[in-house]
This record gives C-alpha cells, sequence and structure tokens, in this order.
C-alpha cells in the first residue's frame, strides 16, 4: 500500500468560536487551539501542504460577517498562516462547495485530507461527507476539532456528547480519527492512521442501550 498524499487543511479557526456567539465547548478550545498548531508545524515539517480556510457570511451577519472582529483568524493559526500553501474563505459547510479546492488537491496528487479545526458538528462532519464521493480518504484529529451544545425542537445535547458522538460516527465510515500524537506519528513513519468501518462497528454496537 502506498503511503498516503496528505494536505492538512485548517476549518475556520477563527475569533467566532472563542469570543463571539459560537464559542467552542469541547474540547476545552485553548488545548484544541494548540493541538491545531501542533499540527501545522508538524505538517511544515514534514512537508505536508497545509490549507487554511476561513468561513464567510454576508456582510451584517450576527457571525463570521468579513467586517466583524470575530472572522478573524485566531492568532497561533494568523502567527503561520504566511507558511500556509493555500488560502481562501468558504461560504457553505463543506470546504468543497465553490472554493475550487478539489481541483487545487487534485493538481498536486494528494488522496488524504487531515481535518483539523472547527465545527466538528458541522464544517468538519460536513466537510468528510462531502470528500467521499470525490474519492479521498480523510483524517480527523480529535482534539484539534471541537463542539458547541446544541438545544432545538428536535432535542438538546450537550458539547462533549455531540463531539464524542460525531467522532465515533466519523470513525465508523467517513475517516479514520485519532489524537493529533498519534497523527504525527504516522506522519513520521509514512503510513496511514488506521480506520474502522460500517460493519464492525455496528457489529460491536448491537449490545449497546
Amino acid at each position: 500500500m502506498s503511503a498516503p498524499r496528505r494536505a492538512l487543511i485548517v476549518i475556520d479557526v477563527q475569533q467566532e468560536y472563542f469570543d463571539g456567539l459560537l464559542q467552542i465547548q469541547y474540547p476545552d478550545r485553548e488545548q484544541s487551539v494548540a493541538a491545531i498548531a501542533s499540527a501545522m508545524d508538524e505538517a511544515a515539517k514534514a512537508g505536508i501542504p497545509v490549507v487554511v480556510v476561513q468561513h464567510q457570511a454576508p456582510a451584517g451577519f450576527p457571525v463570521f460577517a468579513p467586517e466583524s472582529s470575530t472572522f478573524a483568524l485566531h492568532p497561533q493559526v494568523l502567527a503561520r498562516v504566511e507558511a500556509a500553501d493555500h488560502k481562501f474563505a468558504k461560504g457553505y459547510a463543506s470546504i468543497f462547495a465553490g472554493t475550487g479546492l478539489e481541483e487545487w488537491l487534485r493538481e498536486r496528487e494528494i488522496d488524504t485530507l487531515t481535518l483539523v479545526g472547527y465545527m466538528t458538528n458541522n464544517c468538519v462532519i460536513g466537510s468528510a461527507a462531502a470528500a467521499e464521493p470525490l474519492g479521498f480518504s480523510v483524517e480527523v484529529l480529535s482534539d484539534a476539532t471541537g463542539a458547541i451544545g446544541i438545544a432545538n425542537a428536535a432535542g438538546s445535547i450537550p458539547a462533549q456528547q455531540v463531539h464524542e458522538t460525531l467522532m465515533a460516527v466519523l470513525n465508523s465510515n467517513w475517516a479514520s480519527v485519532a489524537p493529533t500524537a498519534a497523527w504525527a506519528s504516522a506522519v513520521a513513519s509514512g503510513g496511514a492512521l488506521p480506520g474502522d468501518n460500517l460493519i464492525e462497528s455496528a457489529a460491536r454496537g448491537r449490545s449497546l442501550q
């Protein structure tokens, strides 16, 4: 099996998730952004292309408006953005919708996307699902992403449950999920992160009530 040809995709690590209406609740956002910075440093050291993405809403929107202070990248990412290989803004959860990212990746023969950033329950899972029909393998770094609690007419879920549930869902089908340290070891060895599959995950889950 050939070694993965990776790109590290840094999704929406913006001040909105630290100072705005959508503050990340789990894992601890300061710890998660430190893990994101570590992954960016590991990627640079290994020669892995780094792509930095910012979410952009229309002017005047309550979140991610380009004129707002919370649109800005977090300082830990901002300090590294000049060294990034590609940077763009997006308007949807998926990193692919209307961005030209797929073509950029194809031109560089990249086959594996390592996703870090925010939020687990929106742009991370949306991008992982969107990568499947395009044929990209996906890795998600569980400690370098983060979620918020959700309450609406369909129910309510605390942030930790949201995050842990979606990590298990991702690892069952759309991605290989691991902490940043395990990913760094896989990068150093030139290997792929081990994943799981829906059939075996479902078989193990039969005993859960």
